[in-house]
């Protein structure tokens, strides 16, 4: 994770210079930017934003609700401590190359209003990745991992759905303090995701405006 922290910071440092010194990287503030270099970063911006988003898509609404209706409840907490951090790195690294790409063809001082709003977007989507890759994620794979310790305890926990915790937690305190802690955890995750994903689809719906087809 060390060298992904690196990277993702790195990236992030020149997205931050691509919006605030965009002449710096060769893209003129009046707009007329290389005709040589401007397909390419269209392409680039283009495959990392629809990568992002056909990812947030899957995972948020078809993939992790097929897992968590088919698979024992540790199996499948297992699986999504290992799936997580790689989806919220994913995504924040498309996320990062887009707001690069974007600034860059779209210069702060001679950009529009919606292309400004469109950056805080893109923006936006990036920042709660990141916290969710940081912060919350890491939180949420602790917790998950000493509540499966207690359930193991009570036995529980190969079953399919939340039935045999919730039965349990009613007689054992110290894990319903830990369902109310992990919700708590899980709640905020999941919120900065779908803010993410609305971002997106804020930036998608903007898109779909600029292409002729």
């Amino acid at each position: 994770m060390a060298w992904l922290t690196r990277f993702l910071a790195a990236v992030a440092f020149l997205a931050i210079g691509v919006i605030f010194s965009p002449e710096t990287f060769g893209s003129k503030s009046d707009g007329l930017n290389s005709s040589k270099l401007s397909p390419f970063l269209k392409l680039a911006h283009l495959l990392c934003f629809s990568t992002a988003w056909g990812a947030a898509l899957w995972v948020t609404f078809i993939g992790g609700i097929i897992m968590f209706k088919n698979l024992p409840r540790h199996q499948f907490g297992n699986l999504q401590s290992k799936m997580f951090p790689a989806y919220f790195s994913l995504v924040g690294v498309c996320c990062s190359i887009a707001v690069a790409s974007f600034a860059y063809l779209h210069p702060w001082k001679s950009s529009s209003t919606a292309e400004k709003y469109q950056l805080g977007f893109l923006l936006s989507a990036f920042a709660f990745n990141l916290t969710n890759l940081f912060v919350f994620t890491p939180m949420t794979i602790e917790m998950m991992k000493q509540r499966h310790k207690v359930e193991r305890e009570e036995n529980i926990g190969d079953e399919v759905g939340w039935t045999k915790n919730r039965e349990v937690a009613k007689s054992n305190p110290k894990l319903a303090a830990m369902n109310k802690k992990f919700g708590m955890i899980h709640g905020l995750s999941s919120l900065a995701n779908i803010m993410s994903f609305g971002s997106l689809a804020m930036h998608s719906w903007y898109l779909a405006g600029k292409i002729n087809l």
